[in-house]
């Protein structure tokens, strides 16, 4: 305690952000798993499972929209807080019976998770802006990355956490268990996060949710297609397929998933270290990365239809593809609120993370629907894989419009 209380308030609030979202993120990631897993063990089919998400992703595009103007008004240590709260809420409606957890009420809690989840992640990347000086670009990045690696890589444990509790206490036992836990660091988060953090000098209209910069409605736009790609894959069809077709239980999908997601928050935690070559990234670096990303899927599809072992194809192709996505991620994140004001930072964190759910619903939903449509296994996750291709070309294709020269610009 006595070496935290030397810390400057700026670094002790980043900490108790940062803290609030990792906590967050390790019962998000956690849910996810736990809901795949049991529902698939239910025997709904992959649409199903997928379905059970869609308010999930639809309530995150609304949330990212509304949230960001509500952060301005009220704080973002309210956003942070109530989001916390809702998560709690939203576990809390999956103790019901087992006879009582059918999809619409799956889906309405699932619901409450993606406003919960979006209030959380908004809040805690917009306050980063306000706590590092305007001019120090090097910071902003390192602070970003450091915050978003590190989410992701606390995904990956959630998870694990899904898969390994799952096994060890059931459904109702696990969910218990996160949403006890998350009640606590919710009673801490009121104490310590400081009042009025984020809160604009001149209050924006609700018509002020959409972003009136050129630079920031095309890099949402990237980042609708670059989630989009990953999702129509990774969220229904990849699970279902190694555990389907590859014949792996619980505790290898999760736990593969696991690393997986932890590798990639690690390498989102170090992008600063691989992008910054030739000084601060700017829209330039965000083409060149979204370009090499996009041979990925196209390499594991082909893959696919060869006497290649899948399970070894699936592990390397995996390996490169959570590479080359943390960077363009990590690069995504750190342009966003280098783009934002700081004034109201959450109107434009918002509507950028409202196109980023976008991108997840969008992805989701074709996860599972093509996955069945095509036919479950190899063809199913290759259709999947080449659709992945298409968004990442159109990705590709939009960061030529990034600003492109220099030091990035506010909006």
């Amino acid at each position: 305690m006595g070496a935290l209380s030397q810390l400057s308030p700026e670094i002790r609030q980043y900490l108790v952000v940062t803290g609030n979202y990792w906590a967050f993120t390790l019962t998000d990631g956690a849910l996810r798993m736990l809901v795949v897993l049991h529902f698939h063990g239910l025997g709904y089919s992959p649409l199903e499972i997928a379905l059970l998400f869609l308010f999930y992703e639809i309530f995150g595009v609304i949330t990212n929209l509304v949230g960001g103007w509500l952060g301005a008004h009220i704080g973002l240590n309210r956003t942070m807080n109530i989001g916390l709260a809702l998560q709690v809420v939203a576990l809390a409606m999956l103790l019901v019976p087992a006879a009582m957890l059918t999809v619409p009420w799956v889906m309405a809690a699932q619901a409450l998770s993606g406003i919960a989840k979006d209030l959380n992640k908004m809040s805690a990347k917009s306050s980063i802006k306000l706590l590092v000086p305007g001019h120090a670009h090097g910071t902003l990045y390192k602070w970003v990355a450091l915050l978003t690696g590190s989410k992701n890589a606390l995904k990956g444990a959630g998870f694990f956490l899904g898969g390994a509790l799952l096994m060890a206490l059931g459904f109702a036992g696990a969910v218990g268990a996160m949403a006890a836990a998350l009640a606590l660091v919710w009673l801490a988060s009121l104490v310590l996060l400081k009042k009025d953090l984020g809160k604009a000098k001149n209050k924006p209209k609700f018509r002020d949710i959409f972003s009136k910069s050129r630079a920031i409605n095309i890099l949402s736009a990237a980042r609708l297609c670059l989630f989009g790609a990953r999702d129509v894959w990774f969220v229904v069809a990849l699970p279902v397929f190694l555990s389907q077709t590859l014949g792996w239980d619980h505790w290898q999908t999760g736990g593969f998933l696991a690393l997986w997601v932890i590798g990639y928050g690690a390498v989102q935690a170090l992008a600063p270290r691989i992008t910054r070559a030739g000084g601060v990234p700017d829209g330039r670096s965000a083409l060149i990365w979204a370009a090499l990303l996009t041979l990925m899927p196209v390499l594991i599809a082909l893959g696919l239809g060869t006497r290649l072992d899948p399970a070894s194809l699936l592990i390397g192709g995996l390996l490169l593809f959570g590479v080359l996505f943390a960077i363009n991620s990590s690069l995504h994140s750190f342009l966003i609120v280098s783009y934002a004001n700081s004034d109201g930072v959450s109107l434009d964190v918002g509507f950028y993370y409202m196109a980023n759910a976008l991108g997840r619903l969008l992805g989701t939903l074709l996860s599972g629907w093509v996955f069945q449509q095509a036919g479950l296994g190899a063809a199913g996750l290759a259709a999947c894989l080449w659709i992945s291709a298409a968004l990442l070309a159109v990705t590709t294709l939009i960061s030529c419009w990034l600003p492109m020269a220099g030091k990035p610009r506010e909006a």
